[in-house]
C-alpha cells in the first residue's frame, strides 16, 4: 500500500528561482513502499496573502461601492425605456419574464430580459425610484470588481497583481458610467468575467492529481458552470455575449492537461450547459401563442428569432437593420461613425476606454513570454488576450448601431492584463528586458494620458502635465528598479501607479459626478469628445438636443444623447402634474391608460403615472404593432383612454416610424378632439370618434 507525505516547502533564492520558471502544482516527493523515491505534482492553491492583502482588498471593494453608490439618485429614470419596462414587471410577473414595456404586456423590450428582472424585483420590494432601480447595477459593478480581483490573484498567486487589476476595472470610466447606469451592459459584464473565472478553474482543475485531503475539482462541472454563465449573458444581451467563445475555447484546447478526444468531449458539455442555460427562455416564447404574450419589440414579425439574428446580432455586424434609429450604418459605419482599427482611439470613445488599452497590448505579449512556463499564467494570458482581440476587432469594424459604452466589455479584459503583466515583469525586474518593458510602457501609457487629456482643454488642464512628468520620471526609474533598494524601487512603482491611473480616475470621478439620462449616455466629462450615438458628436442626420426625462426631484446637469432629428426618440418625456392626474383618473377601468408613439415616450408618462401606456411601434415607432385594425379594435372595446400625440413618428418628423404608426396617428387625429393640458396634446379615445 503506497503512502505519501508531503514534504514542506523550502524556501531562499533556488525556490524563487524556480517560481519564476514554472506555476500551478509544486513538486513534492511521494515515497512507494518499495522505497523508491519519485517526484509528482500536487496543486497547493494560491500561495498565502500577506498581512495587508485582506484590508487592501476589502478597501478597494468599499472605494469602489462609494465610487458606484455616491449620488446614485441623480440620474433619476436612467434610460427611461427599460426602467418603464421594470416598473412593468414589478406589477405583473408576466411583463417581468418577457420584458415588456408596458404591464398590461403590449410589446417588449427590444432585448432578452434578464438584466431587468433583479431591478424589477428591487422595485417590488423597495417600492419604484431611481435608487431601487439603479442600486441593483452598482451592486453588479462591485462584484465585477470583486470577482476580477480574485480571478487574477489566483492565476498569478500575487494579491497585488489582484489588487492592481481590480482598481483598474473600478475606474475604467465606461465601466462607472455603465454600473451607474440602468442598460444590460453591467449584468453582462459581471456573467462573462464570471465565465472566464470558471473556465479558468477549468484549466487548473485538469492539472496534476489532487490531495489526499481535499480536491481541486472536476474540469467539466466547471466548464458546464462557463457554459451556463455564457448562456445568462445571451439572456442578458443576446449575441454579443458569444464574443468570448473564441477566448473560452481556445484556453481550454492549448492548456487544458488531458487528452484532446476529452478536451473536445468537456467543451461539448459547455455548449450543451450553454444552450440549455440560454435557450430555454427562447423556446418558451417560441412556443406561447403569439395571441396571448407581448408582441416582440425590434423585430418585424414578432418573432423573437428574427430579433436574435437580425437586429441584434448580424444586423449589428453588416449594418443591415431593419428598424435601426438613423437607418443601416452600411461598410462605412454610416450614422454610427467610421469603422477602422483605430475606432476605438478617436475622440467619441478613446477616453471612455482607451487610456490603458496600449499597455494592456505591450503587458500582455510580455506575460506571456515571461510567463511561457507558468500553466496557470499563461491560460489567463491566453484567455483575456484572445477575449480583448477579439472583442477590440468586432467594435473597431462593426457596421451596424454601435454606441462607446459597449466598450465596458474591454474593461475587464485590460484590467487582467494590466494586472498580470505588471506583476510579471516587476517579478523579473533584474532582468534589463523586463524593466525596459516595463518602463516603456508606463512611459507609452503618461504620453497616451495626455493626448486623452488634451483633447478636453477645459478640464483640469494641469492634469496632463502632472501625468505625464511623473510618468516619465518614474518610467526613468523603473528602467533602473532592479538596481535600486527595495523601497525606493517600490516607491517608484507607486508614482508610476499613480502616474498611469491618474487620468482614468479623474475622468471616473466626473462621471460619477454627473447625471445621466437617455439611452445613449457617455463617460467623463462633459466637454470629452463626441458623444456615444446620434448628437453631439456631429453625426451626419441626427443632430443633439439636451435630454428632457427626468425623475421627480431630479436636478443637476444630464449627460446623454438626444434625438432632435427622429423626434426626441432618444430621451423619456416629461409628464407634467396635469398630465399625469388625467392620466391617473379612471384607469382602472382601461387596460391602458393612454397610448403614445414610441417607447421612450410612453416611459415618461407611464413612470410618472405608474399606469400601463402602449408604446406604439416599440423602441422608435418602426414596430409594426398595433396594427391599425388591432389598435381600432382595442379602441372600440374601451380599452385605451388616451392616445398622446408626439412628434416621433406619423404626425412629425422621425422618419423611424412605421406606416402603422403613422396610420394610428393619422385616424387618431382625424377621428378625435384633440385636449391640450399645458405643453401636451391628447385625445380622448373612450368618448367615440367625433
Amino acid at each position: 500500500m503506497d503512502t505519501t507525505s508531503t514534504l514542506p516547502r523550502p524556501t531562499g533564492p533556488a525556490t524563487a528561482a524556480r517560481d519564476s520558471r514554472s506555476s500551478g502544482p509544486l513538486p513534492s516527493q511521494t515515497r512507494s513502499s518499495s522505497g523508491m523515491a519519485r517526484v509528482r505534482r500536487v496543486w497547493r492553491g494560491p500561495t498565502e496573502d500577506p498581512s495587508w492583502a485582506r484590508p487592501a482588498f476589502l478597501g478597494l471593494l468599499l472605494a469602489t461601492g462609494v465610487l458606484y453608490l455616491w449620488g446614485l439618485g441623480a440620474s433619476g429614470w436612467a434610460n427611461s425605456f427599460y426602467s418603464a419596462a421594470v416598473q412593468a414587471g414589478s406589477e405583473s410577473w408576466k411583463a417581468m419574464f418577457f420584458g415588456s414595456s408596458d404591464a398590461a404586456s403590449s410589446i417588449t423590450v427590444d432585448k432578452t430580459p434578464l438584466a431587468l428582472w433583479p431591478m424589477a424585483i428591487s422595485v417590488r420590494i423597495f417600492g419604484l425610484s431611481a435608487w431601487s432601480i439603479l442600486v441593483p447595477q452598482a451592486i453588479e459593478g462591485v462584484a465585477t470588481v470583486a470577482l476580477l480581483h480574485q480571478v487574477v490573484r489566483r492565476t498569478t498567486g500575487s494579491a497585488a497583481a489582484g489588487l492592481i487589476a481590480g482598481a483598474v476595472m473600478a475606474l475604467t470610466p465606461v465601466a462607472v458610467l455603465m454600473f451607474r447606469f440602468n442598460n444590460p451592459d453591467a449584468l453582462l459584464t459581471l456573467l462573462l468575467v464570471g465565465a472566464s473565472a470558471a473556465t479558468l478553474r477549468a484549466v487548473e482543475a485538469t492539472r496534476g492529481p489532487t490531495s489526499t485531503k481535499a480536491t481541486v475539482g472536476h474540469p467539466v462541472r466547471w466548464l458546464a458552470l462557463a457554459g451556463a454563465l455564457v448562456g445568462l449573458a445571451f439572456l442578458t444581451k443576446m449575441l454579443q455575449a458569444f464574443l468570448v467563445l473564441p477566448a473560452l475555447g481556445l484556453v481550454y484546447l492549448l492548456c487544458a492537461n488531458t487528452s484532446w478526444g476529452k478536451r473536445v468531449g468537456h467543451l461539448l458539455v459547455a455548449f450543451g450547459s450553454m444552450l440549455l442555460a440560454g435557450g430555454w427562455w427562447i423556446a418558451i416564447v417560441e412556443l406561447w401563442p403569439a395571441a396571448s404574450r407581448p408582441y416582440i419589440g425590434g423585430s418585424q414579425n414578432n418573432s423573437i428569432l428574427e430579433l436574435t439574428l437580425g437586429y441584434n446580432g448580424l444586423g449589428r455586424l453588416s449594418g443591415n437593420e431593419t428598424g435601426s434609429v438613423g437607418g443601416g450604418g452600411g461598410a462605412g459605419g454610416g450614422n454610427w461613425g467610421a469603422t477602422g482599427i483605430l475606432r476605438l482611439f478617436n475622440s467619441e470613445i478613446g477616453g471612455q476606454i482607451a487610456w490603458l488599452l496600449p499597455a494592456a497590448l505591450v503587458l500582455g505579449a510580455a506575460a506571456l513570454w515571461f510567463g511561457r512556463r507558468r500553466v496557470n499564467l499563461r491560460a489567463g494570458v491566453i484567455l483575456w488576450g484572445t477575449t480583448l482581440l477579439v472583442t477590440a476587432l468586432t467594435f473597431s469594424f462593426m457596421a451596424g448601431i454601435f454606441h462607446a459604452y459597449y466598450a465596458v466589455a474591454l474593461a475587464p479584459a485590460i484590467a487582467a492584463l494590466v494586472g498580470m503583466g505588471a506583476w510579471v515583469l516587476w517579478e523579473h525586474r533584474t532582468s534589463l528586458v523586463a524593466t525596459g518593458i516595463l518602463s516603456f510602457t508606463v512611459a507609452l501609457t503618461s504620453m497616451f494620458a495626455w493626448f486623452l487629456l488634451d483633447r478636453t482643454t477645459d478640464y483640469l488642464p494641469w492634469l496632463k502635465w502632472a501625468v505625464v512628468v511623473l510618468g516619465l520620471l518614474s518610467a526613468l526609474a523603473i528602467a533602473g528598479a532592479g538596481h535600486l533598494p527595495r523601497k525606493l524601487a517600490l516607491v517608484a512603482a507607486g508614482v508610476a501607479l499613480v502616474a498611469s491611473l491618474a487620468g482614468p480616475a479623474a475622468y471616473a470621478v466626473s462621471t460619477a459626478a454627473t447625471p445621466h439620462t437617455g439611452s445613449i449616455p457617455t463617460a467623463g466629462p462633459a466637454s470629452a469628445g463626441g458623444m456615444g450615438g446620434p448628437g453631439g458628436g456631429g453625426r451626419p442626420g441626427l443632430p443633439g438636443v439636451a435630454p428632457t426625462g427626468q425623475a421627480p426631484g431630479q436636478t443637476g446637469t444630464t449627460r446623454g444623447a438626444g434625438g432632435g432629428g427622429v423626434g426626441g426618440l432618444l430621451n423619456g418625456s416629461t409628464s407634467s402634474a396635469a398630465v399625469t392626474k388625467l392620466l391617473q383618473t379612471d384607469a382602472d377601468a382601461y387596460t391602458w391608460t393612454a397610448a403614445a408613439i414610441g417607447a421612450n415616450n410612453a416611459a415618461g408618462y407611464q413612470l410618472a403615472s405608474q399606469e400601463p401606456v402602449m408604446a406604439i411601434g416599440g423602441f422608435n415607432g418602426s414596430d409594426p404593432s398595433p396594427t391599425l385594425a388591432q389598435f381600432k379594435q382595442y379602441v372600440a372595446d374601451g380599452r385605451i383612454h388616451w392616445f398622446i400625440a408626439s412628434s416621433v413618428g406619423g404626425g412629425g418628423g422621425g422618419g423611424n416610424a412605421s406606416g402603422t404608426s403613422s396610420a394610428i396617428t393619422a385616424w387618431v387625429t382625424a377621428n378625435f378632439t384633440a385636449k391640450t393640458v399645458g405643453s401636451s396634446t391628447l385625445y380622448d379615445l373612450s368618448g367615440g370618434i367625433k
